[in-house]
């Protein structure tokens, strides 16, 4: 977590993973950041002139293996959380986590869900499933493409990770079909990367002074309650410059939006975390027919087909259900307990009143890097922009307690120290 080691608060983090990046290593083969490099620098230490502009996962895997070694970030790996619990009247939390196999006990001061933005998988609950006599996973647990050349896949969902599923598969050679449940909101990487993040995180920000630093803070000046009104022009921009695009893809059938306001990705990314694209090229796979489009709600699995509720089959050799992530507050659900959860209440979003973000307006993000209602649990995530920036933020909170009770450590069984992070890093989802 930025900053704790500079402001003199020792911190712990753990991973279940044997090494640092292998949340990433693990994913489907095509993953790589929809941001471009500029937006993406980890605190501290940029990446290298060379690096990509769009790292593949396991680049951005090997660079937090190394940031890791030279930032003498202190981290637990093949570490899992099984249980936690606050006790009020010592300020303390005691953590039980199994390390290589032992059980440990910690007893920090703060504990910090740092999962990512994004909570436990959604996978439906579907009649058929367990009949079906293909393969089916979440997205979050697909191999990638190179084991279903020509397969009959059907990918349920229309946003990133269907998209890269999708085009992944087609390009292995298997016969790919989308399910689109709800409209998506798409954007061209290109037009995003000019329209909407040129001005502050690129080579031409960067050659007239626009500093990433200078950029955060620019970033993070707009009022949310307000943003939207600046964001709209900007996408109606995008929307103008592609409309060849976005006609050729409402030809196809697909279902376009442009959040509920019109203010477009940034928007739809801080309120629900869901619903957009940006297009890295296999939309075109959609718009020209290469990857077919089904449209409507799965209704359930027969032994080899997926029925939607209209009552069109899809034959299936595979099902990838690229169907999302719940709240983050499921981690503390499973960590800590569902009272402990419910108290906290849903966990991203800025109460804006919009689809899936309801009310009451937050003004900030939900329950992110601030106090919580639970004493002393903090959640840190986003994307690697908002990873970077608002880490300080937490870790100057956090500070105060770690100062005013200078023994508030672990016990010598538990070797904990004040702040413990737990987890991994999530894909970008912006």
């Amino acid at each position: 977590m930025r900053g704790c080691a500079e402001l003199g608060v020792p911190a712990l983090v753990i991973d279940k993973h044997p090494r640092p990046g292998d949340q990433w290593r693990n994913r489907y083969k095509s993953l790589c950041l929809h941001d471009p490099v500029w937006y993406d620098h980890l605190p501290y230490l940029k990446f290298p002139d060379n690096w990509p502009v769009f790292a593949p996962k396991d680049k951005v895997g090997d660079w937090l293996e190394f940031y890791t070694r030279v930032m003498e970030v202190p981290y637990w790996s093949s570490t899992v959380a099984t249980r936690a619990s606050y006790d009020e009247a010592a300020g303390r939390w005691t953590v039980h986590v199994e390390r290589g196999g032992r059980p440990v006990v910690l007893e920090p001061t703060h504990l910090v869900m740092a999962t990512g933005m994004s909570g436990k998988p959604n996978v439906p609950r579907l009649p058929g499933q367990d009949v079906f006599r293909g393969e089916q996973h979440h997205s979050s647990q697909h191999p990638g493409p190179d084991a279903y050349a020509g397969k009959r896949v059907v990918v349920v969902g229309s946003n990133n990770s269907a998209f890269d599923i999708c085009g992944a598969l087609w390009e292995t050679g298997a016969d790919v079909t989308m399910v689109q449940r709800s409209s998506t909101h798409i954007v061209k990487s290109d037009t995003l990367m000019d329209i909407g993040l040129g001005d502050l995180y690129s080579e031409r920000a960067l050659a007239a002074g626009m500093t990433t630093e200078k950029a955060d803070l620019v970033f993070a000046s707009l009022p949310y309650r307000i943003m939207h009104e600046f964001q709209i022009p900007l996408y109606d921009r995008m929307r103008e410059r592609d409309k060849d695009f976005y006609d050729r893809m409402e030809a196809a059938g697909f279902d376009l939006d442009w959040g509920d306001d019109g203010s477009g990705l940034f928007l739809k990314y801080l309120r629900r975390g869901s619903g957009y694209y940006i297009d890295v090229g296999a939309a075109e796979l959609v718009a020209d027919g290469e990857v077919k489009l089904a449209k409507g709600q799965v209704d359930h699995l027969t032994e080899t087909s997926v029925v939607l509720a209209d009552g069109t089959e899809l034959p299936a050799d595979l099902v990838v259900y690229a169907t999302g992530y719940g709240s983050m507050n499921g981690w503390a659900a499973d960590l800590i307990s569902q009272e402990v959860a419910d108290k906290v209440g849903k966990v991203w979003g800025l109460g804006s009143d919009t689809t899936k973000d309801p009310g009451p307006w937050e003004g900030e993000q939900r329950n992110m890097w601030k106090p919580t209602q639970q004493e002393n649990l903090w959640f840190h995530g986003g994307n690697l922009h908002q990873s970077r920036h608002y880490s300080l933020y937490l870790a100057l909170q956090a500070q105060g307690p770690a100062r005013r009770d200078p023994d508030a450590g672990a016990r010598p069984a538990g070797g904990a120290p004040p702040g413990l992070s737990g987890g991994g890093t999530h894909e970008s989802r912006s």
